[in-house]
């Protein structure tokens, strides 16, 4: 498990403290597969979980994988015991829908958030959500939804809220979310050789009428790892 502190904290510096009972949303996404967009999100909640006054709350939007609670309790020497599993939604209201709705005893439809699991780590400051795929049934299907009302309650019960959005190449996840999120931040692996494709994630998710904050070059594959952190143009 490679352990970023010192960069992280440096990217925590640049974002800045969050104003006194306010809530702020970054988004991480990469154009592509692979960049190590994860690595980074997980990363930076944990050292701001240690720097923030109120929780923090890492969301995974990356729905099937279920990866971020499963990396953050294969490293409880990093981040702390994953535990006992909760709901990860305060009011029931979620960030997708599933089509077509489940149903209970009584016929009524499920809400989204029974979908939506979470776990403390550490303690009460840092969260990870979990997407119970498992009560998915078979001719269902799974959508991110562009509605602010989980963003907003959540809001209210954390300082900080990271959001790991699946890669572009392989989801719209992040153009949904765009505007509803403070900002978001772009990674990129530094020995990528892809140099259109952060211009052109930057230009779509400005469409969607979100906010780039900026460039994380992701150089974890590289010893020591390193980060360089530069506004876009």
């Amino acid at each position: 498990m490679v352990d970023l502190s010192a960069e992280m904290l440096e990217l925590w510096g640049r974002v800045g403290p969050t104003p006194p009972g306010r809530c702020r949303v970054l988004q991480f996404v990469s154009a592509t597969s692979g960049e190590g967009a994860s690595t980074v999100a997980r990363e930076f909640a944990r050292v701001a979980a240690v720097h923030a006054g109120r929780p923090v709350w890492l969301v995974d939007m990356d729905l099937w994988a279920g990866a971020q609670a499963d990396a953050v309790g294969a490293a409880p020497q990093l981040y702390g015991p994953l535990g006992p599993e909760t709901t990860g939604t305060p009011d029931g209201s979620a960030f997708f829908a599933v089509h077509p709705p489940s149903r209970g005893p009584d016929g009524k439809p499920w809400p989204a958030g029974r979908y939506l699991s979470a776990h403390a780590v550490g303690g009460r400051k840092l969260w990870v959500t979990r997407f119970r795929n498992d009560l998915v049934r078979p001719g269902q299907s799974v959508e991110i939804v562009r509605d602010p009302a989980y963003w907003n309650a959540l809001r209210r019960h954390a300082e900080l809220i990271v959001v790991d959005a699946p890669a572009a190449d392989r989801s719209q996840a992040a153009l949904v979310t765009a505007p509803l999120v403070d900002a978001s931040v772009l990674v990129v692996a530094a020995e990528s050789g892809d140099a259109r494709g952060p211009g052109v994630l930057r230009d779509a998710l400005a469409a969607a009428g979100g906010r780039c904050l900026g460039l994380v070059f992701n150089r974890a594959k590289v010893q020591p790892p390193r980060f360089l952190q530069a506004l876009l143009a």
